[in-house]
């Protein structure tokens, strides 16, 4: 139980808990901004081209509104706009990665002086270095 205890206080002073809930806020935020985006920039477009058809109340009807029952139906209409929501999101968060990707390849790229190297990666470019000097001087001396 001890160790579970240390775990977990390493776990959360390492900060991994804060970026956890840091992540799950932007995370909601930005849910909020791409529904928005959907239901009002890319929804009434698509309406228009569809002479006036919101896409949210399409439906297939199963079973229609009686005095004993309510409607039974499919909601296809929202799928389709859930799928536009995601597809958005998962292109946005795609490009936003590439772009980290791309910007990591710059900064662990010793020979790149357009981004400042981390030391680790520099420190391990100097050892590297070092060691095929070190290499060579050896083949010749063996020689």
């Amino acid at each position: 139980m001890k160790k579970v205890i240390q775990e977990f206080k390493d776990f959360a002073i390492k900060g991994n808990m804060i970026d956890i809930a840091i992540g799950i806020i932007i995370g909601t935020a930005f849910n909020n901004v791409i529904n928005v985006l959907v239901k009002k920039v890319v929804m009434p477009p698509l309406s228009l081209l569809t002479d006036d058809v919101h896409l949210s109340e399409k439906k297939i009807v199963l079973r229609e509104v009686s005095d004993t029952a309510s409607e039974v139906a499919i909601g296809y209409g929202e799928l389709i706009e859930v799928s536009i929501d995601f597809l958005i999101i998962a292109l946005t968060i795609f490009i936003v990665i590439k772009g980290m990707n791309t910007f990591r390849n710059k900064a662990e790229d010793p020979k790149n002086t357009e981004v400042v190297t981390p030391k680790d990666i520099e420190l391990l470019a100097n050892i590297e270095r070092l060691m095929e000097e070190q290499n060579a001087l050896l083949k010749k001396a063996s020689k």
